[in-house]
């Protein structure tokens, strides 16, 4: 049997147009158009099953008011016979059941008392899709129809149409996701960097310098001071502003899954591996990649970052193809990462690949004034949260927050500002014209404050005694550690449990804080 040219051709259109870059539209308008090349027809539709609604997506020498109609299931007997079988059904010019395209056929004035018409249902998954209808003006016009060619097509156009569903799902789904990205960008960019302090000041400076490239970063700076935020800046004045930034904590990675956040993995790679998965340095391609909490990240691990910062390539676990990625680094960490290096405890190689451009970020103690610039910001976050207008601080309160250390920095004084406010909103009522945070609500040292209404113009120099934060926080670890493993008689597992800690984030914390247990697992 010798193929038919005109059909393989129009099949050919169709399977390319699945390639092509096309509106859902333009898609099933072609599909329609193909048909027509290869059946004798003068009028087809396709249209979608909507509830109990037919609705036509595309038509073809119908009128074109059909494509604004809406056609009942069950007021439409032609349809629904059509769509309620699963071969294509064919009606004699005199069936006596109304045919819903009488008066649609173009040109306006054509008649209609007999024609040939058929059609056939769309299943898409085993579910009903939708149905595609042929009509002609002349009877027997389809008595020549192949019923291979027919089936054919007919199999063609449900895969058309579920690509074409496939597609719009994801274009869909792509701009949400662009959307809400853009829309964190953005409200992240409009949190301006608060501050007018000669620190903050350089700080911007050095932000407007780096941006413009596409240089490693490493954000340095204490627990609570804003490196988040300088990413996030850095992101938004650059040339990357459009893509994505992809953020993961590398604090609370676990490291046997720690590959495979960062690179993928593919189905079947491990137990749990049910299909493929992007990592993160995939799903920033072209974006940046924050990676907060650098210091925090496996020694294994850190030999294979280093070789993607080398070679802009990964490999997902479990596989041996190559994948190159376009991805800026920007890291932050509140470590010393030299001593990290000097004690073994960071890749000296990997170190120097992200600090090709260090930033430090000043601590709040150091900002004199800004420390009453950002609880203004964070005052105004409070007023709307809670429902208040005219939410203040008095001077006392001012002068205790000038005078305070801000051991937690930033995040410590918004979470400060937030608890002061409801304290004060509370005993003064929201009703009231102006609510007055003082002294009393704010829950920090008054050690030393100035007993004067005047306010210190600069920074003040802080009388209290300088303590080291990290070394106090591992002090506590060891003796809250050291007090459970006994508690567990040296059962790591038990008491990583009882800590509610992941068991390998527990043995690098163990490590880490020079604790040696007889295990007892």
């Amino acid at each position: 049997m010798t193929a038919n040219p005109q059909f393989c051709n129009a099949l050919i259109s169709v399977v390319a147009d699945l390639a092509s870059k096309l509106t859902t539209e333009q898609r099933y308008q072609r599909l329609l158009s193909a048909c027509r090349q290869i059946f004798p027809v003068d009028a087809i539709s396709l249209l979608k099953l909507e509830g109990n609604s037919l609705i036509p997506l595309a038509v073809d020498g119908l009128s074109n008011d059909t494509l604004g109609r809406r056609f009942l299931v069950d007021e439409q007997p032609r349809l629904e016979k059509i769509l309620h079988s699963h071969t294509p059904v064919r009606f004699a010019a005199d069936s006596d059941l109304p045919d819903p395209y009488d008066g649609l056929v173009e040109p306006d004035d054509t008649p209609l008392n007999v024609h040939d018409c058929m059609g056939a249902s769309l299943y898409i998954d085993d579910l009903p899709w939708g149905v595609l209808t042929m009509d002609a003006l002349r009877p027997g016009t389809f008595d020549d129809i192949s019923p291979i060619e027919l089936r054919t097509f007919i199999s063609l156009s449900e895969a058309a149409v579920k690509a074409a569903d496939l597609i719009s799902a994801l274009e869909t789904r792509v701009k949400q996701v662009n959307q809400v990205t853009r829309t964190l960008l953005e409200e992240n960019g409009q949190i301006d960097m608060v501050g007018i302090s000669s620190q903050m000041l350089e700080l911007k400076r050095e932000i407007d310098v780096i941006a413009q490239s596409d240089l490693a970063v490493l954000i340095l700076g204490e627990t609570g001071v804003g490196k988040e935020l300088v990413a996030h800046q850095v992101h938004v004045l650059s040339a990357r502003s459009e893509q994505a930034m992809v953020y993961i904590n590398c604090a609370a990675l676990p490291e046997n899954i720690a590959e495979s956040e960062l690179f993928g993995h593919i189905k079947g790679a491990f137990s749990g591996a049910l299909a493929d998965r992007m990592g993160k340095f995939e799903l920033a391609n072209g974006g940046t990649l924050f990676l907060d909490e650098i210091g925090e990240l496996p020694l294994s691990i850190q030999a294979k970052m280093l070789r993607v910062l080398q070679n802009g390539e990964i490999q997902r676990v479990g596989s041996d193809r190559h994948i190159k990625v376009d991805v800026r680094i920007v890291a932050a960490t509140n470590r010393d990462l030299r001593r990290e290096v000097s004690e073994g405890r960071f890749r000296a190689d990997l170190y120097h690949r992200l600090t090709v451009y260090p930033v430090h970020v000043p601590p709040l103690r150091e900002r004199g004034n800004d420390i009453l610039l950002l609880a203004g910001f964070f005052l105004e976050k409070n007023q709307y949260r809670l429902g208040v207008t005219g939410l203040r601080l008095g001077n006392d309160a001012k002068r205790a927050l000038l005078k305070y250390d801000w051991p937690g920095n930033i995040r410590e004084l918004e979470h400060l500002i937030s608890r002061a406010a409801l304290k004060a909103v509370t005993a003064q009522g929201r009703q009231s014209r102006f609510v007055t945070i003082s002294l009393a609500n704010l829950d920090i040292s008054t050690v030393d404050l100035p007993q004067d209404n005047k306010l210190p113009q600069d920074s003040p120099v802080s009388t209290q005694a300088k303590v080291d934060l990290k070394e106090s926080v591992e002090h506590f670890q060891r003796e809250l550690i050291s007090q459970q493993l006994v508690a567990h008689n040296n059962n790591l597992a038990a008491t990583a449990k009882d800590l509610g800690l992941d068991r390998s984030n527990f043995y690098r914390l163990l490590k880490r804080l020079g604790i040696h247990p007889d295990q007892e697992d």
